[in-house]
């Protein structure tokens, strides 16, 4: 009986510490204050009432780092009634001279495509998204795969991205033909 209960209290503290040092390294990517990490390029972007607001433009506001493999959280609300467009790019180094993003990857935020990368066999996702409300997305990119959660439940998981380095981060404006965007509660976790 006390083996028994040794056993239990050592898978448990085990747990315990695995489950607080997995989530110690989760890192808030926007404080709901300021854009303070981020740089904004080509398009207009402040903070309303602690969301990160996309106002104008066609461009990206984009991390100060460059992370490799992650966990990417956050949450987004399209502003307009009939269609919307922006995105999240990733592990992308530049930007062409003759275009507003880089060339790929994008978890697209477009109506009726809201979690797809193209490029990616099977990212597409249907049915989880909640109409013009808050949706939270749960991106997971971890060498050559990748998977999206959609306010809580699997969408999808694939195999095949390419640019395996460090790359940046980017919110998409696309305002003039995808309508204005509200970010919050972007979170990142290294893996």
């Amino acid at each position: 009986m006390i083996k028994k209960d040794f056993i239990i209290r050592t898978l448990l503290s085990v747990s315990l510490l695995t489950s607080s040092f997995a989530q110690g390294n989760r890192v808030s990517l926007f404080n709901g204050k300021n854009l303070d990490g981020w740089t904004v390029l080509k398009c207009e972007a402040e903070v309303k009432d602690g969301n990160m607001f996309i106002k104008s433009g066609n461009g990206l506001v984009q991390s100060a780092k460059k992370y490799q493999n992650f966990v990417l959280e956050y949450e987004w609300k399209a502003l307009s009634e009939d269609k919307w467009d922006s995105g999240i790019y990733f592990r992308y180094t530049s930007i062409p001279n003759n275009r507003a993003w880089p060339k790929r990857y994008q978890a697209n935020l477009l109506k009726g495509k809201e979690g797809d990368v193209g490029g990616i066999k099977g990212a597409s996702s249907k049915g989880l998204l909640k109409d013009r409300e808050w949706n939270k997305f749960k991106l997971t990119v971890n060498g050559a795969k990748i998977s999206l959660m959609i306010n809580d439940k699997e969408a999808w998981k694939g195999e095949g991205l390419e640019n395996l380095g460090a790359g940046f981060i980017a919110v998409q404006a696309e305002v003039p033909g995808g309508g204005q965007h509200l970010f919050r509660n972007i979170f990142i976790t290294e893996l």
